[in-house]
């Protein structure tokens, strides 16, 4: 099976898609602190509930995705987590 597969096979399992993808990337428009937190907290609400956590999180390190809640992680948090794997 290709890496391309791979991922679609993963993606299209991802509790993530449709309607409430919206709450895994910032607006458009400013986004306060407060607004941040509370939109991070719903991602992470479904990803905690997601079959595909482990492989979204993995893709999204390998590729250094630098937006967004992937596997449950913002930026900052895959950051942290690539850094300390270094380490």
């Amino acid at each position: 099976m290709s890496a391309q597969r791979t991922e679609e096979s993963w993606q299209v399992r991802a509790a993530c898609r449709g309607p409430q993808a919206a709450v895994f990337f910032p607006p458009p428009q400013f986004e306060r602190k407060d607004e941040k937190l509370e939109r991070e907290s719903r991602a992470k609400v479904i990803c905690a509930g997601c079959s595909v956590r482990q492989p979204c999180l993995d893709y999204a390190v390998a590729i250094r995705e630098p937006h967004g809640i992937w596997g449950g992680l913002n930026e900052n948090e895959r950051r942290q987590l690539l850094a300390s794997e270094l380490s």
